[in-house]
């Protein structure tokens, strides 16, 4: 990658971070992270690699209901939530709902590894996106952002900040999603 590119890339990435930052910090952890969205709308086919180095798609979770969080280890509001996005995994996750969480970490899969082991995240499979165009391809507007996607692959709410995933309420609005699904 030449020197003009990379620097290119820098600054979106930077941009990108601070207005998670702003956005972020006016939105305290929320317990209601989204209504639905009045029409569901096409999600973007997002390419991705899990732990093993094996690629993946959206396409890869249809017939779920799924979770969809992009995030970064740099990102402080991505990296407090990431505990209660596992155990949200833990408590509803299966063949009917899955977690999501995409990491796009520059450094690849090891510094998130690291993160996943420091932090004890055990339930949440590994995602890696290294290119960071998962977050460009979805319009994220800043970290962490989460989209529910319904499993036809359609995005049917969004959300911007850091939310506490396993607060009972957040749980109990998802397990109603996931049965009128």
């Amino acid at each position: 990658m030449n020197k003009r590119i990379a620097i290119v890339f820098i600054v979106v990435a930077l941009a990108a971070a601070a207005l998670g930052v702003y956005f972020g910090a006016g939105q305290s952890q929320s317990t209601l992270p989204f209504g639905r969205a009045a029409k569901p709308k096409p999600v973007a086919e997002l390419r991705f690699n899990d732990a093993d180095g094996r690629a993946h798609t959206l396409a890869d979770f249809r017939g779920k209901l799924v979770l969809l969080n992009i995030w970064a280890t740099w990102c402080e509001p991505c990296r407090e939530e990431m505990p209660a996005l596992d155990r949200l995994q833990a408590k509803l996750g299966g063949e009917r709902f899955q977690v999501v969480a995409l990491s796009v970490d520059q450094q690849g899969s090891a510094i998130a590894r690291r993160f996943y082991a420091e932090t004890g995240i055990k339930a949440l499979p590994l995602y890696i996106d290294p290119t960071a165009k998962a977050a460009f391809t979805v319009d994220a507007a800043g970290l962490p952002v989460s989209l529910l996607i319904d499993r036809q692959g359609h995005e049917i709410g969004r959300h911007l900040g850091a939310v506490k995933w396993d607060d009972a309420e957040v749980v109990e609005r998802l397990r109603r999603a996931i049965a009128a699904e």
